[in-house]
């Protein structure tokens, strides 16, 4: 097998005809069998437990408190209220 066009290990362009990379030096023994191309992706390996992996992603986060939306929407009310009196009592 002839060298590949782009190094599947650093990505770096592949001479034609060239017996390794230029940039990381990998060959076909070293770094262009499939071994070699999923060693540096750190993939999860046996031990991996799936479920505690879901739970520590998806787990709910703890919830803001409302006080802050609550002041936020009396203050919007207020405001609006106070408008709507404006307008009124200008008419």
């Amino acid at each position: 097998m002839g060298a590949p066009d782009i190094c599947p290990n650093c990505g770096a362009d592949v001479p034609p005809n060239a017996k390794a990379c230029p940039e990381c030096g990998a060959c076909e023994q070293t770094g262009w069998s499939v071994a070699a191309r999923t060693s540096g992706l750190n993939l999860p390996g046996q031990d991996f437990d799936y479920d505690e992996f879901i739970e520590q992603e998806f787990a709910q986060k703890k919830k803001r408190h409302h006080g802050t939306t609550c002041f936020w929407c009396i203050i919007g009310t207020l405001l609006a209220a106070i408008i709507l009196i404006m307008i009124f009592w200008w008419k």
